[in-house]
């Protein structure tokens, strides 16, 4: 299977899930390539929250994202009145969300996610949605 053909489907697997949540979601139509403007590859929101989101995925090579893609994820967001979110997803594993600015930088200026990182810091989808809330040893 393709990546980009892998990639439509993970996109459509987070909006089924974000749908089934109680958002009311969409894909972005042409978002990365079709359009000159930047756009983010999923919209959702709640009536209390609305989320601009880039999805990636990954067998379980870390995941990069270019600096100038999260830029205009930025971008939009803020102008849409947004929370810019990544969200990746690594095989046989689920949905992880970061805000972008708790990503790993490279030098070049790119941002990188590992799975390992995923796991341990990411936001899991059940917390996302707002059903569950993350409690740390340091909460307790």
């Amino acid at each position: 299977m393709s990546a980009n053909r892998k990639g439509d489907r993970r996109e459509r697997e987070l909006v089924n899930a974000l749908d089934e949540a109680g958002f009311a979601v969409m894909r972005a139509p042409a978002s990365g390539s079709a359009t000159e403007r930047e756009l983010p590859d999923v919209l959702a929101g709640n009536g209390e929250r609305f989320y601009a989101i880039e999805a990636k995925s990954s067998a379980g090579d870390p995941i990069y994202l270019d600096g100038e893609e999260v830029e205009a994820l930025l971008f939009f967001s803020r102008n849409f009145g947004a929370k810019a979110r990544i969200a990746v997803r690594f095989d046989r594993e689920d949905w992880y969300f970061f805000h972008p600015g708790d990503l790993y930088t490279t030098d070049g200026g790119n941002y990188r996610v590992k799975k390992e990182t995923a796991i341990a810091d990411g936001t899991d989808f059940t917390e996302f949605v707002g059903d569950s809330k993350r409690t740390t040893l340091d909460d307790l």
